[in-house]
């Protein structure tokens, strides 16, 4: 008897409160002209939070990437390694994960270019963390004149 393979999508949701709540740390560290916390890992201009809620946590298994780019441009996708919650504690360096995700769009291609080794390595360790955690941030820095609404992004796993 063949059993049926099924798949599930997790889209990267933007968390407007949280990078709202980040902005926040870099502006009030400038208005009292402090420096931040050693180690710690400002948002820049071009950088949102994204979550991923996990729906499913055990018997995952990575597939893919769904990546759509209205435009050229280029996005990195930064995992964070901890459930860090910037308004009780701040996001240090070291909590950022290794390989990032890096998708692109050139001007005269329809199709997004990826790492594909990085983009594995870095969907395999969602698996890992999605074990231990319902929820995952992201980091997104956009590059290139792309936007957040230019983005699409999900990420499929074999159940």
């Amino acid at each position: 008897m063949a059993s049926k393979v099924s798949e599930l999508e997790l889209h990267l949701v933007q968390d407007v409160q949280l990078t709202q709540c980040m902005r926040l740390r870099v502006k009030s560290l400038q208005q009292k002209n402090e420096k931040p916390q050693d180690g710690e890992k400002l948002l820049k201009a071009n950088e949102y939070v994204y979550r991923v809620d996990f729906s499913r946590q055990h018997n995952l298994r990575f597939l893919r990437w769904n990546v759509t780019l209205k435009k050229p441009g280029k996005v990195n996708i930064i995992g964070t390694s901890q459930h860090w919650t910037p308004d009780l504690t701040n996001l240090m360096r070291r909590q950022l994960l290794e390989p990032t995700g890096v998708f692109w769009k050139n001007a005269d291609s329809e199709e997004v270019d990826w790492n594909e080794a990085d983009a594995v390595e870095f969907g395999e360790r969602l698996v890992e963390l999605a074990k231990i955690r319902k929820v995952m941030y992201f980091l997104l820095a956009y590059e290139d004149g792309l936007e957040p609404a230019h983005l699409k992004c999900s990420v499929v796993f074999k159940v």
